[in-house]
């Protein structure tokens, strides 16, 4: 899919996936079920419309970085929306880090706001005293310390009523941080029509997607993986996601798979391979609401893919994706998988696969993984070097190790920066060990 074939210059990507669903006809249709809450979208829309508002009473303007260390819970979809909607820039941010971490983002992102979940303030307060950028502080779920405004009551007090910002398919809509494997961790900024690109292509070509399809994602909305998963991908169609704040635990999983019923569940090989460990799994908990299970993050392995299929009677579908692609662009197919591989590009994607000087090499050789496609961010963010090391025109370079089979399916060698050259062949550390 190219945008600039079939959306219009001027495009809030916030319309596309929270307004459209209520001007069809969706607003009184479950959008996320929040542990015990359900949202409607409608509830999203005025989420998403509230949070616009606070953000522009504090003074937030257009492409204002937010930064977000936001739990799966409505104030993520608040936040994230919120700031697209009004040509803000939010940056959602992994949950798990460490306050050093946050100091990074919040200085090299210099955030204007940030909007945090109560339960995560003992790592993030130390770091929103440090940031000489930040003017005001959001917190969600829990009262606020000095200097700090409560989301909630911000939210309470702003008008349910936006109008979007005049921004372009091709502003930047939102960043996301990519550590890769060295180096300080890289902010990639996504455009309006990234998350449609996405949606059009891997959600709806591959995926199938439709309304009535409940999703899980074990891979949190702070991930590229799992904002799509959860977040835009079920509102392109009007389906219903499943959302939880709390570490996904193997039992933990089962039980919201169990309890909830998803249609679609994504997860990633190592959380697999724990549920798999689980005594009795498949007479415990009942996983019969699923139509087809994901994994990414990490190639997913033969043994694992036909063990779960044995167990459950589901199938894996394996694939790959990046910060800096926005989601998955390599993929098997529903009943057309080749276990132990990464599959074939998704529908708007060409891949091929290069040596060190950028010449193509034959069928069947390891070399570098590239990659076209319409979601691929414009830049990283203040490292100018990284991007011309990355990019390559049209074409991104992945940092991962690939040889293409006769059939055409792609399989996954190592990452670039952990290969072995012997003999002057490069050899995955995968056959080594």
């Amino acid at each position: 899919m190219n945008a600039s074939e079939t959306l219009p210059q001027d495009f809030n990507v916030a319309t596309y996936f929270v307004d459209r669903n209520v001007a069809e006809g969706r607003g009184a249709r479950p959008a996320f079920l929040c542990e015990d809450r359900v949202l409607t979208y409608a509830d999203v829309q005025d989420l998403t419309n509230r949070t616009g508002n606070a953000l522009l009473d504090l003074g937030v303007g257009l492409e204002d970085r937010i930064w977000m260390l936001c739990l799966d819970a409505p104030e993520f979809l608040g936040a994230f929306w919120g700031a697209i909607k009004i040509g803000a820039v939010p940056i959602p941010t992994n949950t798990l880090m460490r306050t050093a971490d946050y100091v990074y983002f919040l200085r090299d992102s210099r955030a204007k706001v940030a909007v945090v979940s109560a339960p995560l303030l003992a790592e993030a307060a130390p770091a929103l005293a440090q940031s000489p950028s930040l003017r005001h502080v959001l917190i969600a779920g829990g009262a606020p310390g000095a200097g700090q405004r409560s989301w909630e009551e911000c939210l309470a007090r702003a008008s349910a009523r936006l109008e979007p910002a005049p921004t372009s398919r091709d502003d930047a809509a939102f960043w996301l941080y990519s550590s890769g494997s060295t180096g300080f961790p890289k902010g990639a900024v996504h455009l309006h029509h990234d998350m449609v690109v996405c949606q059009e292509t891997y959600a709806r070509q591959v995926l199938g997607i439709r309304e009535s399809d409940r999703v899980y994602s074990a891979a949190k909305l702070f991930f590229a993986y799992g904002l799509g998963n959860a977040g835009y991908f079920p509102m392109g169609v009007g389906a219903q996601s499943v959302l939880s704040p709390h570490r996904p635990t193997p039992e933990g999983v089962f039980e919201i798979l169990t309890r909830h019923r998803p249609t679609l569940f994504f997860g990633v090989p190592t959380l697999y391979a724990g549920m798999l460990a689980v005594k009795e799994a498949d007479k415990r908990f009942d996983l019969s609401s699923l139509r087809l299970c994901v994994s990414a993050g990490e190639a997913l392995p033969d043994e694992l893919y036909t063990r779960w299929g044995e167990r459950f009677g589901v199938e894996i579908i394996d694939g790959i994706g990046t910060t800096e692609i926005c989601h998955i662009f390599l993929s098997n197919r529903p009943g057309g998988s080749r276990p132990g591989s990464t599959g074939k590009p998704v529908p708007g994607y060409e891949a091929i696969i290069v040596d060190d000087e950028g010449r193509p090499v034959p069928q069947g050789e390891i070399g570098n993984l590239r990659v076209k496609g319409d979601s691929i961010m414009a830049y990283y963010w203040n490292k100018h070097e990284k991007t011309k090391e990355t990019l390559f025109g049209s074409w991104i370079q992945t940092g991962d190790k690939y040889y293409q089979d006769a059939d055409g399916y792609f399989w996954y060698a190592g990452r670039a920066d952990d290969m072995l050259k012997v003999g002057g062949i490069w050899v995955s550390p995968v056959e080594v060990e």
